[in-house]
C-alpha cells in the first residue's frame, strides 16, 4: 500500500497538503509572527510589512498569524470528530451487518430515519443543545453524519463476512469478536481510510459554515470560518477598506480550499489504489 501511494502523484501530492497542515497546526507558536489576539487599533488594515507579513485586519491583528492559528482552532475539531465519527460507524455498522437479523433490520430503519434528513440541518437543529460550543459542535457533527458512514461500513462488511477467511476462522473456534475485529476490519481497513480521509474535508467545510449562521466558535477565535464571515461582515461596516483589502475574504477562503483539497486529493487516490480489490 505505501509503496503504491508514493508511486502514485496525486497521493503524494495530497499527502503533502496534508502533512503542511498539519505542521503549521502543530507548530502554530512558532510559525506565527505575533500573537494572534492582540489588539492594536492604532494599527488597524496597515499594509503588509516585516512585523505583519500579510497586513492586519479591521482590529490592528496580524492577519498571518490568526490564518496560522486558524489551521489549529479547525483541526483541532476536525480531527476528534472524525475520530468519534469512525469509532462509530464502524462498531456499530460492523457488528449491525456481522451479526445481522433483527439487529440489522433495526440498523436499516434507524439508518433510514436519519437519512431523511440533511445532515446540515441536523447539525444546526443539535449545535445550540450544549454549554461548549466546540463540544456542540462536535457532538452534532457526528449525530449528523454518522449513519451516511455506516451505510458504507456495512456494504464493505457484508461483502466480507461470507468470505472463505471467515468461514475459515469460524470452524477453527474464533469468536465472534474475533473475527470481527481481527480479521473482517483490518480486511476493509483500506476502504476506510478511504472513506474517512475525504470525509475529514467535509467536516472542515462544515465547521466553517457554521460560522455563517452565529453557531461557530467563540466571537473573536482564529478560526477560517470565522475569519471569513468576519471579512464578509466587513464589507457592509466597513466598505471603504474592505474594497481595498479584499484579501481578508481570499485568505481564509484559500486556507479552507488548500485543506479541503489535501485530503480529498489523498482520499480520492487511495480509492485509485483500493480499487483493483474490488473487482
Amino acid at each position: 500500500m505505501i509503496r503504491k501511494i508514493m508511486h502514485c502523484p496525486q497521493a503524494v501530492l495530497g499527502l503533502a497538503m496534508m502533512l503542511l497542515v498539519f505542521l503549521v497546526m502543530l507548530l502554530a507558536p512558532v510559525f506565527a509572527p505575533n500573537d494572534p489576539m492582540q489588539l492594536n487599533v492604532a494599527h488597524s488594515f496597515a499594509p503588509p510589512d516585516a512585523q505583519y507579513p500579510l497586513g492586519t485586519d479591521e482590529l490592528g491583528r496580524c492577519v498571518l498569524s490568526r490564518l496560522i492559528y486558524g489551521a489549529r482552532a479547525s483541526l483541532s475539531i476536525a480531527l476528534p470528530t472524525l475520530l468519534l465519527l469512525a469509532v462509530i460507524s464502524t462498531v456499530v455498522a460492523t457488528l449491525c451487518a456481522y451479526i445481522g437479523g433483527a439487529l440489522d433490520r433495526i440498523f436499516e430503519v434507524v439508518s433510514n430515519i436519519f437519512m431523511a434528513f440533511p445532515p446540515f440541518l441536523v447539525a444546526i437543529t443539535l449545535v445550540g443543545l450544549f454549554e461548549s460550543k466546540a463540544v456542540s459542535i462536535v457532538l452534532s457533527i457526528v449525530i449528523a453524519m454518522w449513519v451516511w458512514n455506516a451505510r458504507v461500513v456495512r456494504t464493505h462488511v457484508l461483502r466480507e463476512r461470507n468470505q472463505s477467511y471467515v468461514i475459515t476462522c469460524r470452524m477453527s473456534g474464533c469468536s465472534e469478536l474475533r473475527i470481527v475485529f481481527r480479521h473482517i476490519i483490518p480486511n476493509i481497513l483500506p476502504h476506510l481510510l478511504v472513506l474517512y480521509s475525504t470525509g475529514l474535508s467535509s467536516i472542515i467545510i462544515m465547521i466553517s459554515s457554521y460560522a455563517f449562521l452565529g453557531l461557530g466558535l467563540e466571537t473573536g477565535t482564529a478560526e477560517w470560518g470565522a475569519m471569513f464571515i468576519n471579512a464578509n461582515k466587513l464589507m457592509f461596516r466597513f466598505l471603504k477598506e474592505a474594497v481595498r483589502h479584499p484579501q481578508f475574504l481570499v485568505y481564509p477562503g484559500l486556507c479552507i480550499l488548500f485543506a479541503a483539497a489535501g485530503f480529498n486529493l489523498f482520499g480520492e487516490a487511495l480509492r485509485d489504489i483500493c480499487a483493483p480489490r474490488e473487482g
